[in-house]
């Protein structure tokens, strides 16, 4: 049976942009590895999460379990409120080359992460159209070159979201926690879903056992990794689980190319829905 992990990278911040990408674009070299990058291009308003610690009991629950002080930084946690939000990966732009120029993909993440994240089913569909077209236009600025995938931040969607997505000219989504590759029903878009658990649900250990555990099937997986995390301070264990990965035979390729070997028309149709996973703080689509 084939064994194909895709790595799935995603930007959330202004420290993630600027510390945790070189130093995985460092590790994914010596590993001789290439992934797809899902940037966040606008504002990091990072801050306005301490609203979510008076709403969701679980999100103060994942926050003091990841360690998020350690995980973030401080003045990640003020960004928004007490500090300006800096832009993310608007303020980089040779990084990003440099992640294209290192045979990297580049992929669209979010305009501004926090805010869909956080209050997504509030907003209109005006506020949703302006998000895609702030976004997707730093995008083409900053690579000069179409997004041909889109990621939705901490997984979530809502109908209208999907279908304002599936106007923007995408090859394909990663929006989803499902298990396996699947058509969007609503707009006729093969779905690359995360079907790994990431290692701030789960705690790293019991993460990397669950990783392997699921790998040892074979198949076609993909990773969600963060550059804030195992760009940061779980960069060691994300170093040791892609080694025990390698020693699996696993070949790891960019979704771009994972997606283009899809047939959509042998995939199913679906409609995705909305659940709570283990250790997540809010639903998200599987």
């Amino acid at each position: 049976m084939k064994r194909i992990l895709g790595l799935k990278i995603d930007v959330d911040t202004h420290e993630g942009m600027k510390k945790g990408v070189p130093r995985l674009l460092e590790d994914l070299g010596r590993l001789g590895v290439r992934g797809t990058f899902y940037l966040s291009m606008g504002p990091d308003a990072s801050g306005l999460a301490v609203l979510q610690l008076l709403r969701n009991p679980r999100f103060l629950k994942k926050m003091l379990k990841s360690n998020a002080p350690a995980l973030y930084g401080f003045k990640t946690a003020l960004y928004g409120t007490l500090l300006p939000s800096p832009l993310i990966a608007l303020s980089f732009p040779d990084l990003v080359r440099r992640i294209v120029a290192e045979g990297h993909e580049a992929e669209f993440h979010a305009w501004d992460h926090r805010r869909w994240q956080d209050g997504l089913p509030r907003r209109s569909e005006g506020w949703i159209t302006a998000w895609f077209d702030k976004g997707l236009a730093a995008f083409r600025q900053t690579t000069g070159r179409e997004a041909a995938s889109f990621g939705a931040p901490a997984w979530l969607l809502d109908d209208r979201a999907l279908r304002i997505a599936g106007g923007r000219g995408f090859a394909y989504l990663s929006c989803t926690r499902a298990r396996t590759p699947f058509v969007h029903a609503a707009i006729g878009i093969p779905e690359l879903p995360s079907d790994l658990p990431c290692f701030e649900e789960l705690g790293v250990r019991a993460a990397g056992e669950e990783i392997v555990s699921r790998l040892r099937g074979g198949g076609v997986h993909v990773l969600p990794v963060h550059a804030e995390a195992e760009g940061g301070v779980w960069n060691r264990p994300f170093l040791d689980l892609m080694e025990t990965i390698r020693g699996m035979d696993y070949e790891v390729r960019t979704l771009g190319e994972i997606a283009a070997a899809l047939t959509p028309r042998e995939l199913p149709r679906r409609k995705y829905e909305l659940a709570l996973l283990p250790g997540r703080a809010a639903p998200c689509a599987v």
